[in-house]
C-alpha cells in the first residue's frame, strides 16, 4: 500500500493535508469574494484541456452539478475546510466551470412578520 493512501481507520478516510489539496495555496486565484452563503452551481461546460483539475475539483463539480448550494454546505458535504473549498472554487471559476452568486441581500428577504402571517394563513386553511 502506498503511503499517500494510508488509512488511519475506516471512519477517518485517507489522510491528506489541506495544503496538499490546494498545492500550498491559501487564497483563491479569483478576485471575487466567496462568502459562506454565496451559492455555487456547475455551468455544465466541459473542462478545458489545459485545466489541471484534481480529484477534489471533480468531487466539487459533482457536488454542485444540477443544483446550487451555499459554499458552507459544499464544504460540509465534501468534508473539506472552507478555506480549501474557496481555493478549489477559485480554480473552477477561472476555468468557467462554476457560477457563484452572492448571498441574497438581507433587506430583500421577507420579514419575520410576513412569514408569521403566511404560516397563520396556512393554519387557518
Amino acid at each position: 500500500m502506498s503511503r499517500e493512501h494510508e488509512w488511519v481507520d475506516e471512519e477517518a478516510g485517507p489522510v491528506v493535508r489541506p495544503y496538499a489539496v490546494t498545492r500550498g495555496r491559501t487564497k483563491p486565484t479569483s478576485s471575487s469574494a466567496l462568502d459562506l452563503l454565496a451559492t455555487v452551481v456547475s455551468t455544465g461546460l466541459p473542462a478545458p484541456a489545459k485545466a489541471e483539475l484534481g480529484s477534489q475539483h471533480r468531487r466539487l463539480l459533482t457536488c454542485v452539478a444540477g443544483q446550487s448550494k451555499p459554499v458552507a454546505e459544499v464544504a460540509s458535504t465534501l468534508g473539506l475546510p472552507v478555506a480549501v473549498v474557496r481555493v478549489l472554487l477559485g480554480d473552477l471559476l477561472d476555468h468557467g466551470l462554476v457560477t457563484v452568486r452572492p448571498p441574497r441581500d438581507k433587506a430583500a428577504a421577507p420579514s419575520e412578520s410576513l412569514l408569521r402571517e403566511v404560516i397563520n394563513g396556512l393554519r387557518a386553511l
